[in-house]
């Protein structure tokens, strides 16, 4: 679980290795703190939905991130 002062985004589960691929292009390139794990959340229809929390110390890295992270542009 992240820290409660950490800036966080949750990105819907797409493929199977979406976790790795972005913990790896997160180790690439970002120098702070950050967590990536698995949860549930209710989508639109109120189903149950798996999304991967991802989440920042600094809520700068975190729109870097959603600005320039390759994964998050394909759907």
């Amino acid at each position: 679980v992240p820290p409660p002062y950490f800036e966080s985004i949750n990105i819907t589960l797409r493929t199977y290795n979406l976790e790795a691929s972005i913990t790896k292009w997160i180790i690439e390139n970002l120098k702070g703190r950050f967590y990536v794990g698995n949860t549930t959340e209710l989508d639109s229809n109120n189903q149950f939905a798996k999304v991967i929390k991802v989440a920042f110390e600094d809520p700068k890295e975190l729109s870097f991130f959603t600005l320039a992270c390759p994964h998050l542009k394909y759907k």
